[in-house]
């Protein structure tokens, strides 16, 4: 399993053999059983954690009881709750695993140091933190100014392999729509 991440840290970081041991040294490896928690709301999130294999998803339950899907993360993405992780304070969200997954975890002080030590993956993260907020404010313009049926569309653009593995009903959660109005835009497209 740290294999995979030793794979995507080569390819995307440009990591060398050394650099990746640092990696190892600091690395969790878990295995999620379906529906298993990786978190739990009012636990601190104290974990940066990579995919290496399964699918995985953030939520928050609102005062009503409904769950608000906030990100899914498959294979090669990088999940938390980003809110605990970087203040420390209990957490908000739930993270569990919507399929078998296999996680490598290391706790944010240590990647703090492995940022610190390693300039290249130092350009790496800032990279990966510029596109998950680019990815944030264009889901809120999305949310806020598109239509469902438009919303659909882009998410089967962007996530087409999340789309197939995934039920609707989350689907539906995390466009902000109900079931029956994506049963209806999926029967229109």
């Amino acid at each position: 399993m740290f294999d995979i991440f030793a794979t995507y840290l080569r390819k995307n970081a440009l990591l060398t053999d050394d650099e990746i041991e640092q990696f190892r040294a600091s690395a969790v490896v878990r295995r999620l059983r379906k529906k298993q928690y990786l978190l739990q709301e009012g636990d601190i999130c104290h974990y940066n954690t990579f995919v290496a294999k399964g699918i995985l998803r953030l939520y928050r339950v609102g005062d009503n009881g409904v769950e608000h899907i906030l990100k899914f993360a498959a294979e090669n993405w990088w999940i938390g709750d980003y809110e605990s992780y970087n203040s420390g304070n209990p957490g908000k969200g739930n993270i569990d695993a919507l399929e078998d997954s296999e996680v490598v975890m290391i706790r944010k002080s240590e990647l703090d140091e492995l940022v610190r030590a390693i300039p290249k993956f130092q350009v790496f993260k800032e990279r990966l933190d510029t596109r998950s907020f680019d990815a944030s404010q264009n889901r809120i313009l999305s949310n806020i100014s598109d239509t469902a049926e438009k919303r659909y569309e882009n998410f089967i653009t962007a996530y087409p392999d999340i789309a197939n593995r995934v039920p609707l009903h989350m689907i539906a959660s995390f466009l902000g729509l109900t079931r029956e109005t994506l049963s209806r835009v999926r029967a229109r497209h």
